[in-house]
């Protein structure tokens, strides 16, 4: 858990708290959405200039690493363990869970494919329309399927997912991101 002082920012959480690294993860993809947004209404006025550029890049790299991490860290860590942690129970309703957020994950991938395509030609500073409307899918669909893992997946495995298991799932996450958190 985060600790914070009087008066200053509470540390961002670590893979020690696995739970807590993918909430936060959901606040910067939030804010990766929001960039997209005030870049499709920048670019029919200014163009791919320099700022606009410089966002691009850096929207394009965070969904080509720490998002692409943070639905590698649920698929292949956090989903099955809470599936164990049901093993000899009833776990129609978590299956049903985890196969919607794992479509989500699979729409999401190519709801990003032209934004990412039209977000490099912008870092490249060639003319690139962004439509607002394609921005505001995407980012619409990241809030639902946020939404959806704040509200019942991460409660579920608050409550379900064993300690030893958190502890393999915040090594995996530390592991995919070449021994840092992030």
């Amino acid at each position: 858990m985060a600790v914070s002082f009087p008066g200053g920012p509470a540390a961002a959480p670590t893979p020690d708290d696995p739970l807590g690294l993918l909430s936060a993860c959901h606040g910067r993809i939030a804010r990766q959405c929001e960039t997209l947004r005030r870049l499709a209404a920048h670019l029919p006025v200014h163009g791919s200039d320099a700022a606009a550029q410089v966002a691009a890049a850096a929207v394009v790299r965070y969904f080509q690493s720490a998002a692409l991490h943070h639905h590698e860290d649920e698929e292949e860590d956090l989903f099955p363990a809470l599936i164990e942690s049901m093993a000899g129970s009833d776990a129609v309703c978590l299956h049903a869970l985890v196969d919607g957020l794992v479509a989500d994950h699979v729409r999401l991938a190519a709801l990003w494919a032209p934004l990412r395509q039209t977000l490099e030609t912008v870092a490249a500073g060639r003319r690139a329309d962004l439509p607002a409307a394609r921005v505001e899918t995407f980012a619409a669909a990241y809030a639902a399927h946020i939404r959806r893992e704040e509200e019942e997946l991460l409660p579920l495995a608050a409550r379900l997912v064993s300690d030893d298991a958190l502890a393999a799932i915040g090594r995996a996450m530390k592991a995919r991101r070449g021994g840092g958190a992030g």
